[in-house]
């Protein structure tokens, strides 16, 4: 058994070793779509960002009801 061994690690090195390969293309390829990517500047509207938190709960919580009697009923 032992005698597999290093055929065994040395599989194992070279399977690493590939993948490792694998994540650093990818990474170059995420490196280099996001240098192609413009940036984008937003400018929201002041009304916008004036949010009716408590109108936007109750919004939510209406939702959730809604979900929720739907699937009770299935």
């Amino acid at each position: 058994m032992e005698q597999h061994q290093p055929e065994q690690r040395s599989a194992a090195d070279q399977v690493f070793q590939e993948s490792l390969e694998q994540l650093e293309d990818i990474l170059q390829e995420s490196s280099i779509q996001e240098e192609e990517m413009p940036e984008l500047h937003i400018e929201l509207d002041e009304e916008l960002t004036n949010i009716d938190l408590a109108a936007l709960e109750d919004a939510v919580a209406d939702i959730e009801k809604y979900l929720d009697e739907i699937t009770k009923t299935k």
